[in-house]
């Protein structure tokens, strides 16, 4: 197995939904193209062309694919531009049907022309494909494909790996195994074997600042979408839920900040209808956000976004966890399981279906909450095994090629099921498991590839094709 050195920070990106692979992912790809570019000289071009593939293509314009490419390709970058101005910037280049590559050099560029969605044909690699063409004043041409392989991972056709890829780890993991034998190694849990292999690439304090800057971009995300009402945009008419959800739990309670609100949830006690409510709709306001174009956090996908910070918000409501130290340990822990999942399956719903991004996300909050609660290694790989068995053969069907039905639902299953394979780590004996990580991690690899490629992020099998729709009206 070819070793791949994968940071917490790899697994969880901050960016711009609807997707890590169809969103963030193109963005990425479009950014190295334009260094490439600038190479030769950025002023020299002429023109751009852009060729999306496979499930890009036929999926791509629920998922924002043309508009994540056109920003990357004008120089933004999906960390800190104002989702507040992609609307504007995007009605601009219709109207004007100009680019300004890298915000230095303006090209004539028709979007309806030059971003082709070739719905037939896909490349043997990956099905998430798109190769950008440019061509110079004197009559020189440069072309480059890229493959976004799950979670805004991006792969460049015929380049060597990277460096990152390549560090040494002082415990490189890429098995549960190895990440077991680490643990019984050092004495330590799973966060803290992590923590030591983050100290590759930066001092302990970097990588604690950095992880709470994911949790605060979690939370934001959170609270932000439990208070916007009305309609996701896309054609489909979905109505978002958190926002209903939080004003009756809430109960018109006032508060003016994230602590006064989580006071107030705080208040409302621990039945399990009132905690299941509220895992429900911390997971829906932040898929409704992904769905809206606003700002998230990989969690390892976009699709499936909500499950991490909806259980680390349960975790931290009702579970007295809200500290930071507790806080970097579950975000760490789980990051390792995506990790793990990513070398030896897929984070790829075009490549796995939706087992690749809510089963691995359901997986990956399961053993981060066992650790924070005080389970075992043995029992937090076992709340990861549980999670992911029962996600195996998950489709992704998503109705007109948008991350809304049934996506945003099947995060709050993720989170419930995440608790749910949490508490039966913690019951359990993992030395009467029949089950290892590491064989469900090969099951679903197993079953990727059985899987039809209908089921395969293509919008063109399961729920997708229940709704007379076509992805023109999306």
């Amino acid at each position: 197995m070819k070793q791949e050195s994968i940071s917490v920070f790899d697994i969880f990106k901050i960016g711009i939904g609807p997707s890590s692979s169809h969103t963030l992912g193109p963005w990425r790809a479009a950014q190295r193209f334009i260094a490439s570019v600038k190479q030769k000289g950025i002023d020299k071009v002429t023109s751009v062309r852009v060729l999306l593939y496979g499930s890009l293509a036929k999926t791509g314009k629920g998922h924002g694919t043309d508009v994540a490419v056109l920003l990357g390709l004008c120089g933004e970058d999906p960390v800190t531009f104002d989702v507040n101005l992609i609307e504007p910037r995007m009605e601009q280049i219709l109207e004007q049907r100009k680019l300004n590559l890298n915000n230095e050099h303006v090209i004539n560029f028709d979007p309806a022309e030059d971003v082709v969605f070739l719905l037939d044909q896909s490349l043997p690699f990956h099905p998430n494909a798109l190769t950008f063409l440019c061509s110079y004043n004197d009559g020189d041409e440069i072309a480059e494909t890229f493959y976004s392989i799950g979670g805004g991972f991006v792969v460049k056709e015929g380049e060597e790996d990277d460096d990152s890829a390549l560090v040494k780890l002082p415990y490189p993991i890429e098995k549960a195994e190895y990440l077991l034998a680490a643990c019984d190694k050092t004495g330590l849990d799973i966060s803290g074997v992590v923590m030591l292999n983050e100290k590759t690439w930066r001092s302990e304090e970097e990588t604690k600042t950095g992880v709470l800057r994911i949790w605060e971009t979690m939370r934001d995300c959170i609270f932000r979408g439990c208070h916007i009402g009305g309609e996701l945009p896309g054609g489909l008419q979905v109505k978002r839920r958190a926002f209903e959800l939080n004003k009756n739990l809430t109960a018109d309670k006032t508060y003016n900040s994230f602590d006064e609100w989580l006071a107030v949830i705080r208040s409302g006690g621990h039945s399990f209808k009132y905690t299941l409510d509220w895992v429900s709709c911390f997971a829906l306001a932040v898929n409704e956000e992904n769905a809206s174009f606003s700002r998230v956090v990989t969690a390892p996908t976009n699709g499936a976004a909500g499950v991490v910070p909806a259980v680390l918000l349960y975790f931290i409501a009702f579970c007295d966890g809200y500290d930071n130290e507790k806080i970097i340990k579950y975000l760490l822990t789980a990051s390792e399981i995506g990790s793990i999942f990513k070398k030896g399956a897929t984070l790829s719903a075009a490549m796995g279906g939706c087992q690749a991004e809510i089963g691995v996300s359901s997986s990956m909050a399961a053993a981060a909450l066992t650790e924070a609660l005080g389970g075992t290694v043995d029992q937090s790989l076992m709340a990861a095994e549980i999670a992911m068995e029962h996600h195996l053969g998950l489709t992704c069907d998503p109705v007109g090629g948008l991350v809304q039905v049934p996506c945003i639902e099947r995060n709050t299953m993720g989170a419930i099921k995440a608790i749910t394979a949490s508490q039966l780590a913690l019951q359990s004996n993992p030395d009467h498991a029949r089950i290892s990580l590491d064989a469900v991690v090969n099951t679903m690899w197993e079953t990727a590839l059985d899987m039809d490629h209908k089921y395969k992020e293509t919008a063109e099998g399961g729920l997708a094709v229940q709704l007379p729709i076509s992805l023109s009206e999306c």
